[in-house]
């Protein structure tokens, strides 16, 4: 049986889940869901999640949302082994923080610089540009000490950040200063299971999506 995937194809959030699926095997059955079109309030919808966000998943009967622990459920369940999210205590650990970091900081602050313009006509914020070049430098800093986000190899750390950060490149922020992250940009899209199909083409969507929105302002 497959799961249903309740998602848009350019959402940052949607193409880490997307990117994790591929990475596993697992079968989506895809439901695309127009939040520009409300919906997402769907009473049906709403059943499934009250929260009313994307990406949301339903295996038989069972809803979660937020992308990262979806990711983790993914693995948790259907992993043929744990290396893209490891047991060890530390390792995961390492993991969990990176993910948690694009949570709370990094994806976090792309949205607060770049949703309200896009969205809501909005005028760019100097002082939140700022926050994410800080954003970007932790991860710079991260990145200095290994291949990967967490270590020697792919995890889902990896493919939620790079879905973040992709973000920031169509919308052409200047990562050019952050060698370590571009670095690690070319390895994870060489090397990530299905980027293309479920990042490299997305990530377009959302650029279309947001040209789309800034015409005539």
């Amino acid at each position: 049986m497959t799961i249903d995937f309740y998602y848009i194809p350019g959402s940052a959030p949607c193409r880490a889940v997307m990117l994790t699926a591929i990475a596993l095997g697992v079968e989506l059955n895809y439901k695309l869901t127009d939040v520009m079109e409300g919906k997402q309030f769907e009473p049906e919808f709403l059943k499934i999640n009250p929260q009313h966000t994307i990406p949301t998943i339903n295996d038989n009967g069972f809803s979660l949302w937020e992308s990262r622990a979806i990711m983790g459920y993914l693995v948790n369940k259907y992993g043929k082994d744990d290396s893209l999210y490891p047991k060890d205590p530390v390792k995961r650990a390492v993991v969990d923080q990176r993910m948690f970091f694009d949570l709370g900081t990094l994806y976090q602050r792309l949205a607060d610089y770049y949703y309200p313009v896009y969205f809501a006509g909005a005028a760019f914020d100097p002082e939140k540009k700022t926050k994410i070049m800080d954003a970007l430098q932790f991860l710079d800093t991260f990145l200095s000490k290994s291949t990967y986000a967490a270590g020697e190899q792919l995890t889902i750390a990896d493919l939620t950040l790079v879905a973040t950060v992709t973000t920031l490149e169509v919308v052409d922020f200047d990562l050019s200063s952050f060698k370590n992250i571009i670095r690690w940009l070319d390895v994870v899209k060489k090397n990530a299971p299905g980027y293309e199909e479920a990042n490299g083409k997305n990530v377009l969507a959302f650029k279309a999506l947001v040209d789309n929105l800034m015409k005539g302002r």
